[in-house]
């Protein structure tokens, strides 16, 4: 059961209105109603005295199947068995925990035991892929964990250790010495008894662990508290690693109540493991077919990405972002066509989502990329379609000493104030450029043959790359169809036929509401409300008596809806009013139907 009270605190936390009870009622009413509309009939939802029941198990709820499976790799008979189970269990956390649940409670006591859960089940998991002699597995699987999480030394354990079991002592020994530092300077400590002996491990070349994958397997399954015990008074600290030593690198000795704590076993050496095979370096970037204007821009990207000093560590990002289908991707590539001869170590493109739009997971993205330290020199990485800074922060280290081109329809100011680099915020196509990408589509005959229709064109797809790309296809696959026809055709019924019927990501119409639903509702509503006024510039006035109207026109904006802003008023762009217009038609909040949209 969960009572009333719990309910009401992870909705409002202390900010409760007066209505609450009575609006947690409608809530689980809602529920109930979306339940039954997706064939959920029963009682799934139970009024219990003092609050509400759902039952789930592992075919309903996630975080129940987790804990079987985790609960199941303990009776499993072998270490294959107990893997298998774990890494089914890891499967089940995709992105973020609750992102898209904005409750500062959940966040606040619920979100970091759970945290806790999988990051354990993770060290667990890596402990026996190292036992099982799978060291480049791990390297893929704790990289970002040991970056993300610094203050939990054994994913700093397990990484040093893989480095070092693949022949990478140098940079085993530079990841040690880089956690020294930050451990140093965040919290003033050194690193623990384990990290120091493998430290120690590595610089005089010792072979770590037993002599068998058995023996190894053995001692992953010991309770954690064997493996992290600190070594007492009368434990060998010196010569040959004792037996005991910890898979994740924890060296360590055998306590007085173990068989053969008085003396120390030299390991046997084990068969020398080969460095991580070199990753493919991708074939050639080829330019964006058509690709036209953005001069400024595309020189003053290469430019900065060319002028980054060979040798250097750190990673030259460049932002670009702007609205909906402003052509980011385009110019993104074609200034990494343009700059890809001073990366020897390829240009990695990366869309953070698939093609029906849904997000791609972390380590989905991962699998695209070499192992971190493959020697191929500098990278470039192309991270297309992020939506927020986090992101990107978790992709870096693959770039570094190379650079990252960043798209977003987000401003990302908090990756700019992290880690710098240059913005570029696209607007809208020059005139003169739009007609250049028209006649590179249709050709330059076609185009003079209307030049005014062709004007008229440019003008009514906002001279959007993506909405001229989408026109100029109409118009290919119609050979006999005149340009003006194609605009009086468009103008009746704008954005919604700047759309491929057989390709939906080329659709005007869903890159909008792509961008609109990605915001929380409130945003949405003020998004429509601007829809019901006159005009194409706003100040937080336009939104009348809407709270933090402010702050709703900056979030707009930065979802890429609206442009500039204060000091001077906010601007939309023409095609994004009548769609706003539409949206407020299609709620209610406007009486009368959208009209054909004034060109001119």
């Amino acid at each position: 059961m969960v009572s009333t009270d719990y309910l009401l605190r992870a909705l409002w936390d202390e900010n409760q209105p007066t209505t609450a009870r009575a609006a947690l009622q409608s809530c689980v009413l809602r529920l109930r109603r979306i339940f039954s509309k997706y064939g959920i009939t029963g009682n799934a939802i139970e009024t219990v005295p003092g609050g509400y029941r759902m039952h789930a198990d592992a075919g309903t709820l996630d975080l129940v199947r987790f804990r079987l499976l985790v609960r199941a790799a303990d009776d499993a008979p072998d270490a294959e068995s107990r893997l298998y189970r774990l890494k089914e269990a890891l499967t089940l956390w995709q992105g973020s925990l609750l992102a898209n649940v904005p409750s500062l409670m959940l966040h606040r006591d619920e979100v970091p035991a759970l945290t806790e859960e999988r990051l354990r089940t993770l060290e667990r998991a890596c402990d026996i892929e190292l036992a099982l002699g799978r060291c480049r597995q791990v390297l893929v699987d704790v990289w970002e964990p040991a970056r993300r999480h610094p203050g939990r030394e054994r994913f700093s354990e397990q990484l040093i250790e893989a480095l070092y079991r693949t022949g990478r002592q140098t940079e085993a020994l530079s990841e040690y010495r880089a956690v020294k530092r930050r451990l140093k300077e965040e919290l003033g400590i050194d690193p623990g008894p384990a990290l120091q002996r493998l430290e120690l491990a590595i610089l005089r070349g010792d072979d770590l662990g037993p002599t068998t994958a058995d023996q190894r397997i053995q001692l992953v399954e010991r309770p954690v508290s064997a493996l992290t015990a600190a070594p007492t008074s009368g434990a060998p600290m010196s010569g040959a690693l004792v037996a005991g030593t910890a898979i994740s690198g924890a060296a360590l000795a055998l306590g007085p109540g173990d068989p053969g704590a008085d003396r120390p076993v030299p390991p046997s050496p084990l068969p020398a493991m080969p460095s991580v095979p070199a990753v493919p370096v991708p074939p050639p970037l080829q330019p964006v077919p058509s690709f036209t204007g953005r001069a400024v821009e595309r020189a003053a990207i290469t430019g900065r990405l060319t002028a980054q000093t060979p040798g250097t560590r750190d990673t030259t990002v460049v932002l670009i972002s702007g609205a909906p289908g402003i052509g980011k991707t385009a110019l993104a590539l074609q200034a990494a066509y343009d700059a890809q001869h001073a990366f020897p170590g390829g240009v990695f493109v990366l869309p953070m989502n698939r093609s029906d739009g849904t997000p791609r997971t972390h380590d989905d993205v991962l699998a695209d990329l070499p192992a971190p330290g493959a020697p191929h020199g500098r990278p470039l990485l192309v991270i297309d379609g992020v939506s927020s800074a986090d992101q990107v922060r978790r992709l870096l280290p693959a770039a570094a000493g190379g650079a990252a081109i960043v798209t977003s329809r987000r401003g990302l100011a908090g990756l700019v104030a992290t880690h710098g680099g240059s913005v570029h915020r696209l607007d809208a196509l020059e005139p003169a450029d739009s007609r250049q990408l028209l006649a590179a589509t249709l050709g330059p005959e076609r185009v003079g043959a209307e030049p005014a229709a062709a004007d008229e064109l440019a003008h009514i797809c906002g001279h959007f790359p993506l909405g001229l790309r989408i026109a100029g296809a109409r118009l290919l696959t119609r050979p006999g169809l005149r340009i003006a026809d194609c605009v009086a055709w468009l103008a009746e019924n704008l954005p919604a036929r700047l759309a491929l019927a057989d390709e939906p990501g080329m659709s005007v119409p869903r890159v909008f509401a792509s961008a609109l639903h990605g915001l929380e509702p409130r945003w949405q509503e003020a998004f429509r409300q601007l829809g019901t006024q006159d005009g194409l510039l706003f100040s937080s006035s336009a939104l009348g008596d809407f709270a933090d109207a402010e702050e709703a026109l900056e979030r707009l904006a930065d979802a890429g809806l609206l442009e500039e802003g204060p000091p001077g008023p906010y601007r939309i762009h023409f095609l994004l009013k009548i769609y706003a217009r539409q949206q407020a038609y299609a709620a209610g909040k406007n009486p009368i139907a959208p009209a054909a949209p004034t060109l001119r």
